[in-house]
């Protein structure tokens, strides 16, 4: 079985990690030191480029350690990174010789220092303390340096700690409660820190090493591994709610619609989980505890209870009170696949355009699981057996999914035919091409994929491959992410998590590899990711891009009879432009989105917390209202979003050329 992980991640190819010395030793609970250097070697017998511990590599692994250990910077100093790579010296040498010490001494050292910072806020937040809107500083950890000494550190602190303030502020927050919640921040990350285990940094230092390979290894501890498995299958067993924490409290998101919470009628968004009890036992206070451990508690086997402590503010009183839900298996329908029909009108004639809203390339790997390429075949034939006139493929959002999927997703739009060509460690071999082998053209008329910066992976292997073949217009964002290369994740015996590793790079049938260059639109929209610093070519340690000779498929063109479809011409894309332009030019939401790259990017990384007063309160607001909308209300926000519409006019433009007929100005009718 094939498959890719969820979010910008690439090729995985399930397996399982063969490691005896695991696989027959009696284990501990978690992961132990003596395996770190075996697991090591795992990731250097299949990833692509790397087979050797070298000294580059060493460096990069505590370069990735450091940047795990203060992502923002804030609590180490120069003499504290010189002193870690101290400790990490030789690092390869201490894991081979079991010596894992380095990892209590680096914990030890960022515990004081979280310390130091938690103790300097709580003095600076005292009752001298003075909110200045006119703050500013630079927020961009990797072009800035490590703090000198603690007085630069804490310098830099106060900067933040006053956006920190500002953001409470803009919630209409008082000045005493937003210390208060400042203060509690500090505190809890002094928590957290003393909290982690021994499990914690063994994970956390082969996370390390896997980045220091390239951006897409990865290790996935037992936490993360369930929780991919879960994204990949789109269901879980729990009581269907999406939960946050927001200032040491687990907040209730939103309801699943027929899970055990939103069925029971008891718990509604914004609600705070305060305490967690299985069927029998105590209950246990979980606030201030990690995200992660508390949905630990409240997932579990379908049909068994669980008992929470609810919290809900209704006015300006606050209630309290206890609910027991039976948990249930939970479908994410959400980020499942789905169809709406808008009507369109050009020239008196009525023209039915279905829109796919396609978030992900999901697939579950048991027998009777759930499948992306299933449910998009579906879509297809409700769209034929409703008479479309024209699909618009909507990946805008998609970071990617199932291998398997994306090849037959791809072929439901032409005959058979190569989609992708997959390279391997091994230069010598020669790559082999997965293909479509369904002749059935499910669907034949007009095609238009939209697409953005953070489409990746799967969808730019459908999109390229659409491309290639003439077979749908690209339009969105200048390009996709560039994601180019595959990954394999293999399960490591006994539980203890997986390795993500990159074993190769994929081409499209026209011969290119995505990685770095992506997949360029026929029709360019502006869209808010298109920035400098979003795409693979911007990750640390991100793999150069490749050519192969072409290998697209005369078997995929059908000219005449059922399943023919009509292959793009260089002129039409010229029209589909031209005419796109004109429009975008008058559109005032796009506008807004040049606006807010143009201050973007004239401001760099620079915060301001007089801008943080103006803008956060307005966009939490809208935030919260898309959490909190129902499934009807969030597909009418959809589908007014500029690139849908301007993707509908592409896709109308495209039916009238394909007609043979002059363009007109359509009219819009309905959606269903």
């Amino acid at each position: 079985m094939s498959s890719f992980s969820k979010g910008v991640k690439g090729f995985i190819v399930a397996g399982s990690l063969a490691i005896s010395s695991i696989a027959s030793a009696q284990l501990k609970e978690g992961l132990e030191c003596r395996y770190l250097t075996v697991i090591e070697q795992g990731f250097l017998a299949n990833h692509v480029k790397y087979s050797n511990r070298d000294t580059e590599l060493q460096t990069r692994v505590v370069d990735q350690y450091l940047k795990r250990l203060d992502p923002s910077k804030i609590y180490l100093t120069q003499a504290d990174v010189e002193q870690i790579k101290k400790i990490t010296g030789n690092v390869f040498e201490k894991t081979k010789n079991r010596d894992c010490g380095f990892l209590d001494q680096t914990q030890k050292l960022v515990l004081e220092r979280v310390q130091d910072r938690a103790d300097f806020a709580k003095k600076y937040l005292g009752k001298d303390f003075k909110f200045d809107a006119t703050t500013e500083f630079t927020f961009d950890p990797d072009k800035k340096p490590w703090p000198k000494d603690a007085a630069e550190a804490n310098e830099y602190l106060k900067k933040y700690i006053q956006f920190q303030i500002g953001n409470y502020l803009a919630t209409d927050m008082k000045l005493d409660e937003a210390k208060k919640n400042v203060i509690k921040n500090y505190e809890r990350a002094v928590k957290r820190t003393q909290e982690t285990t021994q499990d914690d940094l063994f994970s956390g230092y082969l996370d390390s090493f896997a980045r220091a390979l390239d951006p897409h290894s990865s290790f996935f501890s037992r936490d993360v591994l369930e929780d991919f498995e879960i994204q990949m299958r789109l269901s879980l067993e729990g009581i269907g709610a999406t939960l946050s924490s927001q200032d040491g409290f687990t907040v209730v998101e939103q309801l699943v619609p027929g899970g055990a919470a939103a069925k029971s009628g008891l718990i509604e968004p914004q609600d705070k989980i305060i305490a967690v009890g299985q069927e029998k036992g105590a209950m246990e206070n979980v606030i201030d505890q990690d995200l992660k451990d508390v949905v630990k508690k409240i997932r579990g086997n379908k049909g068994t209870k669980v008992r929470l402590t609810i919290l809900r503010k209704s006015g300006d009183a606050k209630k309290r009170f206890d609910v027991t839900l039976t948990r249930e298996k939970v479908n994410l329908e959400d980020e499942a696949a789905s169809i709406t029909f808008v009507d369109k009108e050009i020239d008196g004639k009525k023209k039915k355009l279905g829109i796919i809203n396609f978030p992900s390339f999901y697939a579950d790997s048991r027998r009777g699981g759930r499948s992306s390429a299933a449910d998009m075949k579906k879509l297809v034939k409700e769209a034929v057996d409703k008479k479309a006139d024209g699909l618009v493929l909507d990946l805008s959002n998609n970071g990617g999914g199932s291998l398997e999927d994306a090849v037959k997703i791809a072929g439901l739009f032409f005959q058979t035919g190569n989609v992708v060509k997959q390279s391997s460690k091994n230069e010598g071999r020669a790559e082999s091409a997965l293909r479509d082998t369904d002749p059935t053209v499910d669907w034949a008329g007009p095609l238009v994929v939209l697409t953005s910066r953070i489409s990746a992976s799967a969808s730019e292997i459908v999109s390229g491959t659409l491309q290639d073949y003439k077979r749908a217009v690209i339009v969105g964002g200048d390009h996709t992410y560039g994601k180019g290369s595959v990954q394999s994740v293999l399960p490591i015996p006994n539980n203890l998590g997986a390795i993500k590793v990159t074993v190769g790079m994929f081409f499209i049938p026209g011969g290119k590899s995505t990685q770095h260059r992506g997949v360029d639109a026929d029709v360019v929209l502006p869209g808010p990711y298109s920035t400098d610093d979003i795409g693979e070519k911007y990750m640390d340690y991100s793999l150069p891009p490749k050519t192969i000779e072409a290998f697209i498929s005369p078997d995929a063109y059908v000219k005449e009879g059922p399943g023919a479809w009509k292959e793009l011409k260089p002129e039409w894309l010229k029209s589909l432009r031209d005419r796109s332009s004109e429009r975008v030019a008058k559109n005032d939401e796009f506008k807004k989105i040049v606006d807010e790259l143009n201050k973007a990017k004239a401001r760099g990384k620079v915060i301001r917390v007089s801008e943080v007063l103006k803008d956060k309160n307005e966009k939490d607001k809208k935030d919260k209202a898309k959490k909190t909308a129902s499934k009807a209300k969030k597909n009418e926000e959809y589908l007014k979003r500029p690139d849908i519409q301007e993707a509908e006019s592409v896709l109308l433009d495209l039916i009238q050329l394909q007609e043979g007929k002059a363009l007109v100005t359509p009219k819009q009718a309905n959606a269903k």
